[in-house]
């Protein structure tokens, strides 16, 4: 809240919340500012206070006014005009552009905001930005990974002394290692992959720097610029920005709660001719839901049919059923690509992920792998094959599922409490909840009380208003945080 009895002013306490936001990208290029009155509602304060604090920010270079749309965040990422680190140094133009929005123009910006809605979105880089820049020291409801001490442990540090240790610490430092991987982990993770009924052999396994980096892997190889991508929605909102970045075409295809919609999906191969199809079979990302082996059988045949590849991203694959529906496993890598990775069990900074694939597309992937990272780090990548070789990965992520299912009925007991319903039947890692309000506005001000959301417009490939939002189970078992919660809807929902 903004303090009156602050060394600072409300307009310098204002200008400086928005600028940090904007630094730390929780406010995006190209985002609308809510309107003058809006952010006057929001912060308790008087218009002109407001209108004074957008001028402040105009003059740094951190916003810019378009006539008769209101407020939005400078495309550029740092001040126009100013030197580094001096924030101090100010454009002219910009100078007179602040003069000319002052007061005289409020009403202008009142009307712009009410005709516009004013909702300044959190988005996908945001998210990950706040894994690193803390919003506060509450839980974070809209982090995608399990709260740090759910993931300390004694074997992890002890695996890394081991292998640093070795007499042979020595020879695999000083050279690259091996361009698919450890060739130990590699042998391991082939036999993990059994369990799954994903039979492959090491040869055809590559280890990447994280899920992600595997992603981007199968991404630089089979597609080109422009290519047709479809990818399930709502979705992982990573992917999509990931996607975008890369110039490809996104076809978005509804996600049901037993797979894609699949006449959907026809239609696309029948228009667009996709080149890929991104699935999370298990626990999908953001609403749990498990693919049918129905559905499934169905995607092989459009996959064959309309020869495209399938990647599917298994990042749960640690605390999902063994038994779940993947389509690696009924596809046998012919025309599927296997994804998954460690961070979000086991080390997120150890950066260990994997891919495996078809023997013909091994070499394609290699390459490209070999073009951006060269290797992967020998040294963490065996101390994880110790760790899962000695069983303790296994025992740790039973702890962890014990832990969230303990913690999934606590978040949804409080959830229920609050008002909120469920769109979708409440597993894994994440709960898809119904809140009643845009939830673009509530993330926003849920920021001014120390919590990063994720709002439903994230999840979706051309950002529309959503009423849902994505929660974390491990970091929504507090009490204190639904009832601010329901608190800040009240407020927006103006009772």
């Amino acid at each position: 809240m903004l303090m009156k009895s602050s060394t600072q002013s409300l307009t310098e306490q204002l200008s400086a919340r928005i600028s940090e936001r904007i630094r730390n990208r929780l406010l995006a290029p190209g985002a609308r500012l809510p309107s003058v009155r809006q952010c006057a509602q929001q912060n308790g304060v008087s218009p002109s206070t407001v209108v004074a604090a957008y001028d402040q920010l105009l003059a740094q270079g951190l916003v810019e006014a378009r006539k008769n749309r209101g407020f939005f965040v400078r495309e550029s990422g740092r001040a126009a005009g100013a030197a580094d680190g001096d924030a101090h140094a100010v454009n002219p133009a910009l100078e007179s552009a602040a003069a000319n929005w002052s007061t005289a123009h409020w009403f202008a910006a009142r009307a712009a905001g009410r005709a516009g809605g004013g909702v300044s979105p959190v988005n996908a880089t945001a998210l990950i930005r706040g894994m690193f820049h803390k919003i506060s020291d509450k839980p974070q409801p809209g982090m995608g990974v399990f709260p740090p001490q759910w993931l300390e442990s004694t074997f992890m540090p002890a695996a890394v002394r081991k292998v640093t240790s070795s007499r042979s610490l020595q020879d695999f430092s000083l050279q690259y290692g091996e361009p698919l991987g450890d060739a130990g982990l590699r042998r391991l993770l082939a036999k993990k992959l059994a369990t799954l009924n994903v039979h492959t052999v090491p040869e055809h396994i590559i280890t990447t720097v994280g899920a992600t980096h595997a992603l981007d892997i199968v991404s630089r190889t089979l597609l080109r610029p422009g290519d047709p991508v479809m990818v399930e929605e709502p979705g992982w909102a990573v992917e999509f920005a990931r996607l975008a970045a890369l110039g490809m075409h996104i076809l978005p295809v509804p996600r049901r709660a037993d797979g894609p919609d699949l006449e959907v999906m026809a239609k696309y191969c029948e228009v667009h001719k996709p080149k890929l199809y991104v699935s999370v079979s298990v626990f999908h990302n953001p609403t749990g839901y498990c693919l049918t082996p129905g559905s499934a059988h169905r995607i092989l045949q459009l996959a064959n049919q309309h020869n495209f590849h399938v990647v599917e991203d298994d990042t749960y694959s640690h605390i999902a059923p063994e038994h779940a529906t993947r389509l690696t496993a009924l596809d046998g890598l012919q025309r599927t690509i296997y994804v998954s990775g460690f961070a979000k069990i086991l080390a997120p900074n150890w950066r260990i992920g994997y891919l495996a694939a078809a023997p013909a597309l091994v070499e394609q992937l290699l390459d490209t792998k070999l073009l951006a990272t060269l290797t992967t780090p020998a040294l963490l990548e065996k101390a994880l094959a110790l760790c899962i070789e000695q069983g303790q990965l296994r025992r740790h992520a039973e702890r962890i599922r014990t832990r969230l299912d303990a913690a999934r009925a606590r978040s949804v007991k409080l959830a229920l409490g609050a008002g909120c319903t469920f769109a979708a039947e409440p597993v894994g890692l994440f709960g898809w909840v119904e809140t009643g309000v845009d939830t673009d506005a509530l993330s926003q001000r849920m920021l001014d009380e120390g919590y990063l959301l994720a709002p439903g417009a994230l999840f979706h490939a051309e950002r529309k208003p959503s009423t849902l939002m994505r929660i974390n189970f491990a970091t929504t078992q507090d009490a204190t945080f639904w009832g601010v919660f329901q608190r800040v809807r009240s407020e927006q929902q103006g009772r």
